[in-house]
């Protein structure tokens, strides 16, 4: 811990309704930090700082600023009293993450971009939280985000595996996921039902980041919706809409119409975006 300002309402219970898990273990804090690259000099985002326990470790780290969204205003406001606050270092925001507009955030705050995006998310809003951040543009770099283990794994799956799904697809079209560590359900308090992870999500080269997330989204999300049915009659309402027969546009798109949607590669749920972009 810094000799500056603890952080505050340690003993402040998490509400249920915004999905609040909290940690205040200071090896693990660390590790979350800094688990995807340094931090200091950088710009971050913090979404659900709670109590103020991973604030106080990226804050440590030394970055340039730290920009720390709370809708709780038991911790926003107890935030905006730390000496970083005052300073310009911490900037806190009392409000739903989901209705921040993060470029015109950034912007206003005169942040060095690409920001990192460091957060223990609520687990309530964590999936949305994610799939707007995968569509931002050049402003978002890396990311380490603490899920549910059987959420992290699903952004990581592979083809060919259970877990693999319209949230893998999604992750694989702009970053390069991984897991970096999992944490049982005692490190936090109050204890989840399950076992969490963080993983690291890296941005993949301009080059090979896919531009059409929402297509793609569309697609994986029709296909993996009756994931034990054959791509042609899983397809089938969504190409209809479109005026098109599913089986024909598989095959013109060079996929099997009787494969089923866990064995498509990312280039092919791309191929299939393309198709309609």
């Amino acid at each position: 811990m810094s000799d500056e300002t603890p952080p505050p309402l340690t003993d402040a219970p998490a509400r249920k309704a915004l999905g609040q898990h909290f940690l205040f273990d200071p090896s693990i804090l660390k590790r979350a930090a800094t688990a995807a690259g340094p931090v200091a000099g950088r710009t971050v985002i913090e979404v659900g700082p709670g109590p103020g326990g991973l604030t106080r470790a990226i804050l440590n780290e030394k970055p340039a600023l730290l920009i720390a969204v709370e809708t709780d205003p038991r911790f926003s406001d107890a935030l905006m009293g730390w000496p970083e606050a005052q300073d310009g270092r911490l900037k806190v925001i009392a409000k739903d993450a989901r209705k921040v507009h993060w470029e015109k955030v950034l912007a206003e705050s005169g942040a060095e971009l690409p920001a990192l995006i460091i957060a223990n998310l609520p687990y309530n809003v964590g999936t949305p939280l994610l799939i707007d951040w995968l569509k931002a543009g050049s402003w978002r770099g890396s990311m380490a985000l603490m899920f549910q283990k059987e959420v992290a794994e699903r952004i990581c799956a592979k083809p060919d595996t259970d877990a693999y799904g319209r949230l893998a697809v999604l992750a694989q079209a702009v970053t390069r996921p991984h897991i970096a560590f999992t944490l049982p359900p005692g490190a936090f308090r109050p204890p989840p039902k399950v076992d969490s992870a963080v993983i690291v999500l890296e941005p993949l080269p301009e080059t090979e980041r896919f531009a059409h997330l929402d297509l793609l989204e569309q697609i994986a999300g029709a296909a993996f919706g009756q994931r034990r049915k054959m791509l042609r009659a899983a397809l089938k309402p969504f190409a209809k809409k479109r005026g098109m027969k599913a089986e024909a546009w598989l095959e013109d798109c060079g996929i099997d119409p009787t494969a089923r949607a866990e064995t498509l590669t990312q280039a092919e749920f791309r191929r299939l975006a393309l198709s309609l972009a």
